[in-house]
C-alpha cells in the first residue's frame, strides 16, 4: 500500500486547517491523513509530551498487552513507510504468529509450524512515540499538548462546526482559547464529550449499544531471564468461556522485556496484590505460565483495568452539523481482549482517507462529509463488533442484549474449527489470516472446511477442549436480570 502525494489529491482552496481532538492511535492516524487535504492540521492532546516513550495518564490501557494484527500493519506502512523496520531498530520484535506463538485456544493446543504470517510485538507507547515524532516532524502538522477542549463553536444557524475552544491545563490565568477550522475530528477515545457538546446545540445524542462481560485486566512487566530457552517467544492460554473464563499472556517488548496480562471474565476480576497475580496464574490451565514468571525479574507494579466493555455510539444514525466527524474509540470502543482496536483504528483512517478523496472530487465541499463517513465507518466496524460481542456472549456474566441463535450458531461452528485447526495446518493459518483480519471471516465456511466441521458433528466429536482448574467459574444465577457467578475465590 503507498499513500499519494499532496498534489494527487482533489483540494478545496478554502480547507486549511484541520483539528484532531485527541491523540488516541485514531487520532494519531487521522492527523496523517488530514495532511494530504489541509494546509495545517492541530492536534490537541490533554496529555503531556515525552521524550521518550512513557505511559500517559490517558492511555491508562497502554499498560496492557496490545496487539497490532496483520492488517493494520500493513495500513500503518502505507501511512509511514519504513515504520516496520524503525520499530524493529527500537527493539519491537518479530513473530510468526504460527511457529513463535504458543497458544492454547478453546480447541486445544494449536499446531505449530512456519506460517508467514509475521506480527510485531511491542509496548503501545512505543507505537504512539514512533507515530508522534514521525507527525512531529511534518511543518504541516502542529501538535498542542496539555490542551483541554472545552466544547465545540458552531455557525449562527447550528449547522456547521466552526472549530473548539480550548484551555492550557494548568494555566488557568490564560482562559479560554477558540480556535477554528474547516473540519474537526473527534478521537478523544472512551471519555468523548461530543453527545454532551452536540446536545447543547439541539442535536440528538447518538443511540448506544452496549455489551459488557465484565472482563478485567492485570499487567506486570518483567525482565526476560537470561536462560530463558522454551521454544516459544510469546505464549497465550486463552479463555474458553463458558468453561473457562480466565486468560493469560506474555509478549515480549523492547528492552528484552517480557509483557504479561491475566484476565478474568464475569467479574473475575485479576487482583493487583503479589500473591493475588501469582495465584492467579497459577489458577490458569498451564502449569507453564507460571514457570516462567517466577524465573523473572518484576520490573513494574502490577496495574489493573476494567473499562472493557464493547461501546458502540451510533453516530450513523443521527444528524451531525457539518464539518465534523467521530472516529475511533470515541465512535466504537471494542474490548480490547481480541486485539482489534489498533488494526480497526487504522482501517478508520483508511476509511477517512477515501471519503475525503470523493467527497472533494464529487462535491468539492466538506459539506455533509461527517454524515457519509459515519455510515460507512458504521459497515466497516460491523464485522470487528460482531466478533468481539459474539465472544462476550458466551461469559456466564454479561449485560447488553441476548445471543441470536446466528451467534449460538457460530460459537458451536467456530469451537469446531479451532478443534480441527490444532491440529490440521492448511486451517490453521487459514484462521490466523482471518484473525489477523487479512482474510474476511466468511474464510472459515469454505466448503472444504464445513465439510470437516460436519464431519466432526456427525460422529459426535467433541468441539471443545476446555481443561478446567480448582477456580473454574461456577454455573451462574440469575439476579435482578443480569446474570451473576460467585465471587472469585482467589
Amino acid at each position: 500500500m503507498s499513500i499519494s502525494n499532496n498534489d494527487k489529491h482533489p483540494k478545496d482552496s478554502s480547507n486549511s486547517h484541520a483539528i484532531i481532538i485527541g491523540g488516541s492511535m485514531a487520532g494519531l492516524l487521522s492527523a496523517r491523513v488530514l495532511t494530504d487535504y489541509f494546509d495545517t492540521v492541530t492536534l490537541l492532546e490533554r496529555d503531556g509530551h515525552s521524550d521518550l516513550p512513557a505511559f500517559r495518564p490517558g492511555l491508562p490501557q497502554a499498560q496492557h498487552v496490545h496487539a497490532l494484527l496483520k492488517r493494520g500493519q500493513g495500513v500503518l506502512e502505507g501511512f509511514f513507510p519504513g515504520l516496520h523496520e524503525e520499530m524493529v531498530a527500537l527493539g519491537a520484535h518479530v513473530l510468526d504468529s504460527a511457529a513463535d506463538l504458543k497458544w492454547l485456544t478453546p480447541g486445544g493446543w494449536g499446531v505449530r509450524f512456519r506460517s508467514g504470517i509475521d506480527v510485531l510485538s511491542f509496548s503501545r507507547p512505543l507505537i504512539d512515540w514512533v507515530l508522534r515524532r514521525r507527525l512531529a516532524a511534518n511543518p504541516q502538522i502542529r501538535i498542542l499538548d496539555n490542551r483541554d477542549v472545552s466544547g465545540l463553536t458552531i455557525s449562527t444557524g447550528l449547522s456547521t462546526i466552526t472549530g473548539v475552544t480550548t484551555r492550557k491545563r494548568g494555566v488557568a490565568s490564560l482562559g479560554e482559547e477558540t480556535i477554528e477550522a474547516d473540519l474537526v475530528v473527534d478521537a478523544m477515545g472512551r471519555g468523548s464529550r461530543t453527545p454532551q457538546w452536540l446536545s447543547q446545540f439541539g442535536y440528538l445524542p447518538p443511540q448506544e449499544t452496549v455489551v459488557n462481560a465484565f472482563i478485567g485486566y492485570a499487567s506486570r512487566i518483567y525482565k526476560r531471564p537470561s536462560n530463558f530457552n522454551d521454544d516459544w517467544k510469546a505464549f497465550i492460554l486463552q479463555a474458553a468461556p463458558p468453561h473457562r473464563s480466565r486468560a493469560g499472556l506474555i509478549f515480549p517488548i523492547e528492552g528484552d522485556r517480557w509483557l504479561i496480562t491475566i484476565t478474568g471474565g464475569s467479574r473475575d476480576y485479576p487482583p493487583a496484590d503479589e500473591q493475588g497475580f501469582l495465584d492467579f496464574i497459577r489458577s490458569l490451565p498451564s502449569t507453564e505460565m507460571i514457570r516462567a514468571v517466577q524465573n523473572a525479574e518484576p520490573l513494574s507494579d502490577i496495574k489493573v483495568y476494567r473499562a472493557n466493555e464493547n461501546r458502540w455510539r451510533h453516530y450513523e444514525r443521527t444528524q451531525l452539523p457539518n464539518r465534523f466527524l467521530v472516529t475511533g474509540d470515541a465512535a466504537c470502543a471494542f474490548n480490547p481482549i481480541y486485539g482489534q482496536g489498533m488494526t480497526t483504528a487504522a482501517l478508520g483512517a483508511l476509511l477517512l482517507q477515501e471519503q475525503l478523496e470523493d467527497q472533494l472530487r464529487s462535491y468539492r465541499s466538506l459539506d455533509e462529509l461527517g454524515p457519509r463517513y459515519q455510515k460507512a465507518l458504521a459497515r466497516l466496524i460491523n464485522v470487528p463488533w460482531t466478533i468481539a460481542t459474539g465472544t462476550d456472549y458466551r461469559y456466564p456474566v454479561f449485560e447488553g442484549g441476548q445471543p441470536t441463535l446466528r451467534y449460538r450458531f457460530m460459537h458451536k461452528y467456530i469451537d469446531h474449527v479451532l478443534a480441527i485447526a490444532a491440529t490440521n495446518r492448511k486451517i490453521r493459518s487459514l484462521w490466523l489470516q482471518v484473525f489477523q483480519m487479512v482474510k474476511p471471516p466468511q474464510t472459515m465456511f469454505r466448503p472444504s472446511i464445513a465439510m470437516r466441521v460436519l464431519g466432526r458433528v456427525l460422529r459426535g466429536a467433541s468441539h471443545t477442549q476446555h481443561p478446567q482448574s480448582k477456580f473454574a467459574v461456577e454455573k451462574p444465577k440469575v439476579m435482578g436480570g443480569i446474570t451473576e457467578v460467585p465471587e472469585s475465590r482467589t
